[in-house]
């Protein structure tokens, strides 16, 4: 990297301080969006749309709620110049929707592109030469002057093929290309002729493209220069401020937003920044920014899979795993911390019944874009926490996993995934779950239990029990009787002719469903004579039964940590 020296900065500084953008510190309304996804996207394809694939794809555009698209250069290509005919001829443009078309400013160029535009209700033609340094020099080879008039030459001729196209309702644009490699003063003074060219008004606006052709600066010199721009342009009332930032420095979302803050009324760019090179900015990522921040941002965005389904067939480029807002992992936490923070989080959000959103670790809530809870939030590896296989399974499988559970059970699942290599899915991990914990009736099976409450009993608590059991197919009938249905139970256990040493640590229980007729989960903790915990879940209709198969699980497992009992 020692060629370093050989790069200077090309950019230029405003000739006064222009920063009150700096007073702002959110941008209050969504800008006047214009898709470029079928010109400046479909150029930098290695194989461009076709005809019928531009066709679905503007109509996509159209359902996203774009109301001003650029559907091409018509002059540059056959297929172009058919796509536009089609829209036109067939009817196809909604009445809400304004297409532009991209024209060079030399004279057979925009006479081709008035006549692609014949019978067309309203249109933008968006007018273009370069004015950078750099293109000037080494391109053009032209000094200012002349390349201030190659802009209104073109600005005039604009002005005469609409005078003989009345039935058309056009709206001019310009932009100074290479905008950021331009001296700002003589941007302003290219802008301010075409402008006194075109004469706008209340009734007939102008825009004003500012395009971050290629990026040069830091954001914050972009805004500046904008404000800049913003301050001294000619009949600024009448003038729609537009912005068309690239990516080349990867900071075209930040460009925009604090280009909108110095004064840009308009975004031009594309769906997930396809663009030449390193690509435009990013309208998802703006608009969801805008969605973010409680703005409505005005294009939908709702069914994010489905936006990046459309763009990857549309363009067959694929969209990031780590896209924001729409890749597959962004909602994703793996990490034990942050899912332990999610599900408290999200857990918090629903015992207050909030409709404000403000979860840790989750920008904005997966649902609005069309994402899943369980699918999407919480993912499961070695790097996970325990809170968040918890969550899996309270989510997808209604069990509420005691907190004193919790880690036990996240160990196993890490250890499974780690040694796997893999990440789990939410069944992987009930299947983990169920085959370990809920009821393991092996060697020990309760079959039969029959509960009667003693009379006079201290409390009215207690109960006889006579069940049958088999220990690895061995029957036992046997009869006991204790402080409850499962202490009675306990007690009658240790009557078999095996060394059974444990204590209850802890036992809860709830329902699986919301039905009445729904099922049980029981959750029983005992201690063997080291301390060491063993777990059992019973699952039954009937809430004693699943308290049974309970500790029959939790013993089976202690048996097989500690082989008290015989082993098949």
């Amino acid at each position: 990297m020692k060629n370093f020296d050989k790069y200077e900065i090309g950019y230029f500084a405003p000739p006064e301080p222009s920063m009150d953008w700096v007073k702002k510190d959110h941008i209050e309304k969504a800008p006047i969006w214009c898709s470029v996804d079928l010109r400046d996207g479909n150029q930098a394809l290695i194989v461009p749309m076709s005809l019928e694939e531009k066709i679905e794809f503007f109509q996509y555009l159209v359902s996203l709620g774009f109301k001003e698209i650029e559907v091409g250069f018509p002059a540059a290509s056959e297929t172009e110049y058919d796509f536009l005919r089609t829209l036109i001829e067939q009817n196809m443009i909604p009445d809400d929707v304004t297409i532009q078309v991209l024209t060079q400013s030399r004279a057979h160029i925009i006479e081709k592109t008035f006549a692609s535009l014949k019978g067309i209700k309203k249109a933008v033609v968006h007018l273009y030469n370069s004015t950078s340094v750099a293109q000037r020099e080494q391109v053009f080879k032209k000094e200012c002057p002349e390349i201030i008039d190659i802009a209104v030459t073109g600005a005039q001729l604009m002005n005469e093929y609409a005078a003989s196209m009345p039935e058309t309702e056009f709206m001019f644009e310009y932009s100074p290309e290479s905008f950021t490699g331009t001296e700002i003063d003589f941007a302003l003074e290219i802008c301010n002729a075409v402008i006194d060219i075109w004469n706008p008004s209340e009734k007939r606006k102008v825009i004003i493209n500012l395009p971050a052709t290629v990026s040069m600066s830091m954001p914050h010199v972009y805004a500046s220069q904008i404000e800049y721009m913003s301050k001294h342009l000619h009949n600024r009332e009448h003038v729609i401020l537009s912005l068309h930032p690239h990516n080349d420095r990867g900071t075209a979302v930040a460009d925009a937003e604090l280009g909108i803050l110095a004064g840009g009324d308009r975004i031009e760019g594309t769906l997930f920044g396809n663009g030449e090179r390193t690509g435009n900015v990013d309208v998802v990522t703006l608009a969801m920014n805008l969605f973010s921040h409680g703005v409505d941002p005005g294009l939908d965005f709702s069914n994010m899979p489905e936006v990046v389904a459309q763009y990857e067939k549309f363009t067959n480029m694929q969209v990031s795993p780590r896209h924001p807002y729409a890749g597959q992992l962004v909602f994703a936490a793996f990490s034990g911390s942050h899912q332990d923070a999610i599900a408290k989080g999200m857990q918090w959000r629903k015992d207050k019944g909030l409709h404000r959103w403000n979860i840790p670790y989750l920008p904005i809530d997966p649902h609005d874009v069309g994402r899943e809870y369980d699918a999407d939030v919480i993912r499961i590896n070695s790097q996970s926490g325990k809170g968040g296989i918890a969550y899996i399974l309270e989510q997808n499988y209604g069990y509420t996993i005691p907190i004193d559970m919790r880690e036990e059970l996240g160990y196993m699942v890490k250890s499974i995934s780690d040694h796997g290599h893999k990440e789990l899915k939410p069944e992987e991990i009930f299947n983990i779950f169920h085959k370990e914990y809920i009821n393991v009736f092996a060697p020990l099976d309760i079959t039969d239990a029959t509960f009667q409450k003693i009379a006079g009993f201290k409390d009215g608590k207690g109960f006889t029990v006579h069940m049958h059991l088999t220990v690895d197919d061995v029957p036992y009938d046997l009869d006991a009787s204790g402080n409850g249905r499962l202490d009675a139970v306990s007690n009658a256990l240790k009557q078999l002719p095996y060394h059974f040493d444990y204590t209850f640590i802890t036992y809860s229980e709830h329902a699986l469903e919301a039905d009445s007729d729904s099922r049980a989960a029981s959750y029983v903790a005992i201690a063997d004579s080291t301390g060491k915990v063993f777990w059992g879940v019973g699952l039954h209709e009937d809430i004693i039964l699943a308290s049974i198969n309970a500790l029959v699980s939790a013993l089976n497992r202690e048996n097989k940590a500690n082989h008290f009992l015989p082993m098949k």
